[in-house]
């Protein structure tokens, strides 16, 4: 069985309706993508919360997979548009969609004792301390910049024995780690159940101790260690309850932050703790503070 790839281009302002359109007109799926993606005029998104959030790029395709035999003249004068509206078409075979997907993750290394590897994969160096992770719907696969800065930050301030309190743990990912890298209480929390679960689901399979949970039924009390790798508009309205989670001399790690919004972070969480830049890596930094 095979399919059709249509690209329709579509300023902001159109693509959302005409993804809508698309769906209405029997799309299979529809995607919105940046047309300057992978040139100097791509635009990222974040979707901050306490932001707008962005519908579409200034510069759009709106991608919909359609049925093999759908008639194209028939759709686009449904759709209201030319014929000669810009667009490309590309057939899609049928694949093992599994497979194709696994291949396109591939182990990553985090440090020289310290790599990410999917289920599917044999751990690439035996020595070193693996954490077991496949993609899914939490964030927090390692692939992003925070989410690696964060991991070093860890290896290199874990001495052992420490409470540790992951605050927005997605995967579970920082907290797996820090139990890999000899930490003592680890607590993990997010506000998203989906998260709550794969966090559990990926503790079980790293065969690690850490607990997860809603911010309504997490442990109180107060840890050595804090790490929240968000974004910034949380981590600034978050300031007063995380510095109370941290014990006196406790310290934070802090990312999810653009490299023009450290100053800014560091300003609001100097009122509780020595704060410093850690590292910066492709924009975005690690924040790292001890606590008075």
């Amino acid at each position: 069985m095979a399919w059709l790839s249509l690209k329709l281009a579509a300023n902001q302002e159109e693509a959302e309706g005409l993804a809508d359109a698309l769906m209405d007109a029997g799309a299979l799926s529809v995607s919105t993508e940046d047309r300057d993606a992978g040139t100097d005029a791509e635009l990222p998104q974040f979707g901050e919360p306490g932001l707008d959030d962005p519908k579409a790029w200034n510069r759009n395709w709106v991608v919909a997979l359609l049925d093999a035999d759908s008639d194209l003249a028939t759709l686009f004068a449904r759709l209201g548009l030319a014929p000669d509206h810009e667009h490309e078409i590309e057939r899609v075979e049928e694949q093992d969609w599994v497979r194709l997907t696994q291949s396109q993750f591939e182990p990553i290394p985090i440090s020289q004792r310290l790599w990410i590897v999917p289920s599917w994969h044999v751990a690439p160096d035996p020595e070193a301390i693996t954490l077991v992770l496949d993609p899914g719907l939490a964030f927090g696969t390692g692939s992003h910049p925070t989410t690696r800065l964060c991991l070093q930050w860890l290896e290199a301030n874990l001495t052992g024995k420490e409470s540790v309190l992951d605050y927005g743990c997605g995967s579970g990912i920082l907290a797996i780690a820090a139990v890999k890298l000899g930490a003592g209480n680890v607590v993990g929390v997010d506000v998203d159940t989906q998260a709550v679960t794969s966090s559990r689901d990926n503790a079980e399979r790293n065969q690690v101790q850490a607990s997860f949970h809603l911010p309504d039924t997490a442990p109180t009390g107060q840890f050595d260690v804090l790490v929240a790798n968000i974004l910034t508009n949380p981590l600034k309205a978050l300031m007063p309850l995380l510095a109370a989670r941290v014990k006196s001399g406790g310290r934070i790690a802090l990312s999810g932050i653009l490299a023009e919004q450290a100053e800014e972070v560091m300003a609001i969480y100097g009122q509780a703790f020595t704060m410093r830049l850690w590292k910066e890596e492709e924009g975005w930094v690690c924040l790292e503070g001890v606590k008075a």
